[in-house]
């Protein structure tokens, strides 16, 4: 079965790209579609990977600002040929889903989550771009016909796959289709159990305003408790100016690094509010260390409250040192191995086992119905 994969941009390594890394590898012939493909900014992970960028990787000033390139992805995506394979996996949260196929290749969309800029952070996007109304009065279209096409290019979906029951719900609203759900996966192997932990909390997150990492810094800033960041971003600059000594920034880190970080944190604090899934509450997890997180979204999938986590129940610094509290109260009744068994269910193989299965019942009843 010759198999193809689309990913919507490789310019950035978060938990999305790490699904895409476990599909290449469980497809190691796949080439990768891609809109845009920096492979210093991805540390080099897909370099042995055969990459197959669009027309826009051609405009190198514009592809370091990509948000200039906004009205052209859609066309961009669309340019794609996949005419020689059986079956094309889609790893999307935005425009990867769009490809073209023809009538004998069925697509499979991994969804990530609805493009969510264009949905349910429209608003909230606007806001953070901060543009002033004569820019906000040329994006406002571009954004509204964004939206049609992506609604439209949905329908080119022939089976979808949601990271969590969360994204499914949004699938079901926004583009009004059924969903599979496959959680995404966790090297659990990659993950050990320190024998002794060090005295700081830990978040490990993209710093942008969405992962509101903020409720973090101003929770430690009242509690002066150490909280170690891991992570690069927009919000980085701005939440260092007020961060307090007791918060240390290490910007970006390798693997190695972060999973050091993970065994030997007191506890994990996540604070993305309403997340799609959220892989680093699994990683922590593997380690053996207590998650702290909101009581929203599809972390509620994951975690287990008084075993694996302790939640808070509002998006606010007061809520977040509740829960930090709470945990101080109980740290020692925690078990790690109990919480790393917990994790297990989250694991690579477990990942790629429902993949291979999913997507060779796919293809034969795709073949079937189009009478192959």
């Amino acid at each position: 079965m010759k198999v193809a994969l689309v990913h919507d941009f490789l310019n950035q390594f978060g938990g999305a790209e790490r699904v895409l890394l476990a599909l290449s590898n469980l497809y190691p012939d796949a080439p990768i579609y891609t809109l845009l493909y920096d492979n210093e900014k991805m540390g080099n992970v897909f370099s042995g990977k055969k990459i197959i960028t669009s027309n826009l990787q051609n405009h190198k000033f514009l592809a370091r600002r990509h948000k200039y390139l906004l009205p052209f992805y859609k066309t961009a995506i669309e340019q794609f040929d996949f005419s020689e394979f059986d079956v094309v996996i889609s790893s999307s949260n935005s425009y990867a889903k769009g490809v073209l196929t023809k009538s004998h290749v069925p697509q499979i969309c991994y969804c990530h989550a609805p493009t969510r800029y264009l949905w349910d952070w429209y608003h909230e996007y606007l806001a953070e771009q901060n543009l002033g109304k004569l820019k906000t009065a040329v994006v406002l279209p571009i954004l509204s016909k964004i939206r049609m096409w992506d609604r439209v290019s949905a329908e080119r979906v022939d089976y979808w796959i949601a990271n969590s029951k969360n994204t499914a719900s949004r699938i079901r609203k926004y583009y009004k289709q059924e969903s599979t759900v496959i959680h995404p996966p966790v090297d659990i192997s990659q993950f050990k159990i320190a024998p002794k932990t060090e005295d700081y909390f830990l978040v490990v997150s993209r710093l942008s305003a969405y992962k509101r990492v903020d409720l973090a810094v101003e929770a430690f800033n009242k509690n002066g408790l150490p909280l170690v960041i891991i992570g690069e971003g927009p919000e980085r600059e701005k939440l260092e100016k007020v961060a307090k000594p007791n918060i240390k920034f290490l910007g970006f880190q390798p693997d190695e690094v972060i999973q050091k970080h993970y065994s030997a944190c007191r506890a994990f604090v996540f604070t993305t509010w309403d997340e799609d899934f959220g892989l680093t509450p699994v990683e922590a997890m593997a380690s053996g260390r207590l998650v702290i997180a909101p009581h929203k979204g599809g972390v509620l999938e994951s975690v287990v409250e008084g075993q694996t986590g302790e939640f808070f129940n509002a998006p606010t610094p007061e809520a977040v040192l509740e829960a930090v509290e709470k945990f101080l109260k109980n740290e020692t009744q925690y078990n790690p191995e109990k919480i790393r068994e917990h994790a297990r269910q989250f694991d690579t193989k477990e990942f790629q086992s429902k993949i291979t299965d999913f997507v060779q019942k796919a293809v034969l009843e795709y073949k079937e119905k189009m009478g192959a």
